[in-house]
């Protein structure tokens, strides 16, 4: 985990920037921007419809949550679908890799408004804002890339074309460069220290729930994130909704592997599946959708009338992928041990059931 300071900035007309970060994540706010209240409940009035009310640390219905993006470039016919037909509380976007950050990091060496994915601006959010808007739903995205502040005023520009009054969050503090000086060397898998090499050009920490807990927390409607684990943008909804705390383990775990199952999208929905072709539909892929409770277990699906496949199999491949030893999967938030996981076929549906023993 990174020791550096990670900063929250919310806004909802206007994007603050704040030179010290710490203090933008724990203390004051313009007060036509966001009302704190003792309860933690905060509320906003959207051009006369009825108002958003979210409260921390009282839900107990399960808390449904749709990825629509594994990659950037990915499909667009994810968000429709999830949006009509997921019946989502959040959906969630995870766009990053290493090397799209080496290229979102040479688009912002040209031209400095760039460096995020601009397919989440223009192609995944302006399209369907109001539909977004009119259910309720919330947004988390790591679409941010090496400049999430200027996606977020991008973002900002398609609320307010669209008359809305939508809170946008944005998380900022993986990047390292400004540390460059104090970071000459490195520690690598094998325990010895590497000089950086000199024609380094971004550096980037792994960021986890935490931060965009907070902005969930503060009420924001969408949230944009630079590089942070791709697990965390589901897990830190479930943090928020369900009140789990930063020492809870088990449920941090399980809301680890329920945002490891669904972040690189149609993957765990037969995507990629080796039995492919057993998955029908190809054209009509269907995209992951998580239905978690409380005690951290939840089911996996997708939506009615689209193809894809959720299996034993192809939920179990997604399972295992990029995550090292499963009995010490390492994330900023928790060390996970996936190795007594249970994953049941519910008979009849398009689901797969997860929970630990």
């Amino acid at each position: 985990m990174s020791t550096f300071p990670y900063s929250v900035t919310l806004t909802s007309k206007r994007l603050l920037r704040c030179k010290r970060p710490v203090k933008c994540a724990t203390s004051r706010f313009d007060a036509n921007v966001l009302r704190c209240v003792s309860s933690a409940e905060l509320s906003s009035v959207n051009n006369g419809s009825v108002s958003r009310r979210y409260t921390r640390y009282a839900r107990k219905e399960p808390v449904r949550i749709g990825c629509a993006s594994g990659f950037w470039g990915d499909t667009a016919t994810s968000v429709p679908q999830l949006i009509h037909s997921g019946r989502l509380d959040f959906l969630v976007f995870d766009f990053l890799s290493e090397i799209t950050m080496s290229l979102l990091t040479a688009a912002k060496a040209k031209a400095p408004n760039l460096g995020y994915a601009p397919d989440f601006v223009h192609v995944a959010l302006a399209p369907f804002i109001n539909d977004i808007h009119r259910k309720g739903i919330r947004v988390v995205s790591n679409a941010g890339g090496v400049n999430p502040l200027a996606c977020a005023e991008a973002v900002q520009e398609v609320i307010r074309k669209a008359g809305l009054d939508l809170r946008v969050a944005v998380v900022t503090g993986d990047d390292l460069m400004p540390h460059r000086s104090s970071l000459s060397e490195v520690r690598a898998e094998d325990g010895g220290r590497r000089q950086l090499p000199h024609g380094l050009h971004s550096m980037n920490a792994y960021l986890g729930a935490g931060p965009i807990r907070r902005c969930l927390d503060l009420g924001a409607d969408i949230v944009v994130t630079g590089r942070c684990v791709d697990s965390a943008v589901a897990l830190a909804p479930l943090m928020h909704s369900f009140g789990w705390g930063t020492d809870e383990y088990d449920l941090l775990a399980c809301g680890s592997l329920a945002g490891h199952l669904i972040e690189c999208g149609a993957q765990s929905t037969g995507g990629i599946f080796t039995d492919w072709h057993k998955v029908p539909d190809w054209d009509n892929m269907g995209f992951p959708v998580v239905e978690c409770c409380s005690d951290g277990s939840f089911v996996l699906s997708k939506p009615p009338r689209t193809g894809g496949l959720v299996s034993f199999g192809s939920v179990a491949e997604q399972l295992v992928y990029e995550i090292g030893d499963p009995r010490r999967y390492l994330l900023p938030d928790v060390t996970c041990d996936f190795s007594q996981v249970v994953i049941r076929e519910i008979p009849g549906a398009a689901h797969t059931l997860a929970r630990r023993p």
